[in-house]
Order: C-alpha cells, then structure tokens, then sequence
C-alpha cells in the first residue's frame, strides 16, 4: 500500500497487533513476578531486575530499528519483532533459573523494540505523511485497552492452565496473530525518502545536526521527563492512596478508572484535531500531568474531600496521559524532522529506557514513615514541570524556523 491517503482498514489491522503486543508482553511480567518467585526460588529484586534488562534492551535496540524503518524494512522489522516475541514466550515457559529467565526477557526487550508504538508511530508517520496524526490517534484506541483486556484475560489463563502453558498461548497469539498481520498488512512500504530541508544523505550523516539541534534535543528533554513521571506514579499508586487512608474499595477503583480516562482522553483529542490550533492542543495537554501530581499533593490537606480530590486527579491525570501518548508520539514529526522520525526516536531510546527503570525505584527511595510520597511526588511536580517548559520552547525555536508560507501554521 503506497497511497498516502488514511486507510482506516490498515491502522485498525496494526492496532490490533499492538493490543496483542502491548497487553502479552508489557503488561505480562507484573502476574509473573510471585509465580516466578515461589517456583524458581528468587526474590523480588532477582525477578524485578528481569523486566529492567528487558526495559534496557528495548532502548538499545530502538536506534538500529528506527534506522531500518526509515531505510524501509518497517514489513520485517515488525514481522520479525513478533517472531522473535513468541519464541522469547515459549522459551520463557520453560525456564528453570536465574540466567534463563534474564536471556528471554532481554530477547522481549528487544522485541518490544520492534513491535511496540515506537516503530508502528513511526511508520504511519511515513505511510501517512499529511494524515499522520490521526492515525496515531486511531492505533491507540485499541493499545490504550491492552491492560484491560490482557491482566485479566492473562490471569485467567494462568488460573486454568498454570503459568508455563499461558506463556505457551500468548505466544501463540504473537506467532499465529500478530506475525502473519505485520507481515501482510505492511506490504508496500515507502522508499526511504531524502529531506531536503536538512541534507541527510543515504549514511545518514546528515542526522548529526539534527540530533545536535535545540528543538531535538528539547523534544528529548520533554520526553525523558515525562516518561520518568508517567512511569513512577503507576508503580505506586495503590501503595500511595492507602497511605491516605482512602477506603479499600477507591484504593481498587480509582488506579483502575485511569485507563478508561486515557482512552476517553484520545477520544477527545480525535475531536480537537479538527475544531482547536494543534500546536496550542500540544501546549496545553502536558499541563495536565503536572496538575495531576499536584492533586495528589493536595489529597492529605482536604480531609473529607480526599476521595473527590483523587478522583480528580485520575480524572486530569487519566486524560493528560492519554492525550500525551499522542503529543510525545507526534513531536519529533512536529518540531524536528518529518522524514527521519524512527531514527531520531531511537537515538532516545537508552536515555528512555534508563528513565523508565529509574523512576519507580527513586520515588521509593524518596518515601518515608514520616513524609510518606510527599517528597517524590514534589520531584515529580518539578520535573513534569520542566519537560513542559521543554516543549514549549521546542516549539516555539521549530515554528519560528519554519517561514509562514510553507509551515501554514498559527499559534
């Protein structure tokens, strides 16, 4: 498929793949950490450390995928990504030790590499050059459900056929399901196409001036941050709520309506791409996460009103992130360079994966008996803080850069 026209069909095809991908992979090691440590004898930190390799395998691997996609090896990259998921997934139901479980679960970092939104964003960014966004949008409806349809779905097969066999049939869905859809929806990439604009030759040296110039390296910035925020609050949130004396049944209830927020968020954002200026979209969006944490902050102080103070933390909280998947997924095409977009999202791929890794461990380190969260979540204000301050600078140096005429552009 070579039209640069939207083709609803394909992004839903590959959305589908990404539910798959996301929900039997990312959303896996969770439910595998107790199994893991009661049959093979290991301790959290052993298990824990498993899913970080993966993590860092994931951000080594995200420069040299970005780079065959650009180049337009999207249809093997993908393909292979999913192959090499399912083989990872059935060697891992028949793991044993230590070594074992950490080889299969770099051989998963590097598949997420190759099969998660990096990758897919990337390449509709380069099948749908005028349209690229709201095929964004459309893939992440589905993605956005993956850890409602998965953990459960997951769970319940490891209730009814035990661990290894359900490790055995999530493979099964990568490599029955998800291979055969990469390998026949992706046919018909594009070419690797030269930017003018910016000189990159076929070796690639022209990316250094990209990767070198202020609004990238804001992007990355912006990024890096958020992701650190995003990833941390997650991985604390139940513990964080009953820190405030919130009843059982919100401790359960509220971390779980945050997903349906994120897809309601994506919904609204499909709205807005037609009816408000993008790049003021883009600037008001991120806002919502540092309002989120500072919600949290407040919850201890209104005493009655904790429970409707969280709520309205998931409620901004669920939204922002939602929407912000698409605003991170979208701002190197925006800002930096439309035709290198894989490229230059894997040269942040270590620093993500570092960030990613990093952040739930520092916020608890940060807790304490006395302050409980409340430093962490004070670093979190911060630095969400400052990766908005990044992108709108980004922004504002990019569209500055870009003449009236051949940008179109206000705000």
């Amino acid at each position: 498929m070579s039209s640069s026209r939207f083709d609803t069909a394909f992004v839903l095809r590959l959305s589908l793949a990404q539910l798959i991908s996301w929900g039997s992979v990312f959303y896996l090691f969770s439910l595998l950490i107790e199994p893991l440590e009661r049959e093979l004898g290991l301790s959290r930190a052993e298990v824990s450390l498993a899913f970080s390799l993966g993590l860092l395998a994931e951000g080594l691997m995200a420069y040299p995928v970005g780079r065959w996609i650009d180049r337009g090896h999207e249809r093997a990259v993908m393909t292979a990504g999913s192959v090499l998921a399912g083989l990872c997934l059935v060697l891992h139901s028949v793991v044993t030790g230590l070594a074992g479980l950490y080889a299969v679960w770099l051989g998963l970092g590097a598949a997420m590499a190759a099969v998660l939104y990096s990758p897919a964003f990337a390449l509709l960014t380069r099948r749908f050059p005028h349209d690229f966004r709201r095929a964004i949008i459309t893939l992440t409806f589905l993605g956005g459900l993956a850890s409602t349809v998965f953990i459960p779905l997951t769970a319940w097969l490891m209730q009814l056929l035990g661990w290894r066999d359900a490790l055995v049939v999530l493979a099964l869905l990568h490599l029955l399901l998800c291979a055969p859809l990469h390998w026949l929806t992706l046919r018909g990439a594009p070419g690797r196409r030269k930017s003018v604009a910016h000189n990159v030759d076929e070796s690639g040296s022209g990316l250094r001036p990209l990767l070198r110039s202020a609004p990238f390296l804001l992007v990355g910035v912006f990024t890096v941050l958020m992701m650190s925020v995003t990833v941390a609050i997650p991985a604390h949130m139940v513990s964080l709520l009953r820190e405030n004396a919130l009843p059982e049944f919100w401790v359960i209830a509220l971390p779980a309506a945050i997903g349906v927020m994120q897809v309601l968020g994506r919904l609204l954002l499909f709205f807005f791409e037609h009816h408000a200026d993008l790049h003021r979209v883009n600037r008001l969006v991120p806002l919502l996460i540092p309002l989120g944490v500072l919600a949290l902050l407040l919850a201890p102080l209104t005493g009655g009103w904790q429970v409707a103070v969280v709520g309205l933390f998931v409620l901004v909280y669920g939204l922002g992130n939602g929407m912000l998947t698409i605003v991170k997924g979208t701002a190197i095409a925006e800002y930096v360079s439309r035709d290198h977009v894989a490229t230059l999202n894997g040269a942040l791929g270590v620093p993500l994966a570092l960030a990613r890794a990093a952040a739930p461990l520092l916020l608890g380190v940060m807790w304490s008996p006395q302050a409980g969260y409340s430093h962490g979540l004070w670093l979190l204000l911060g630095l969400s803080s400052l990766g908005v301050a990044a992108l709108m600078l980004a922004q504002r140096l990019s569209l500055r850069r870009a003449s009236p005429a051949s940008s179109g552009i206000s705000g």
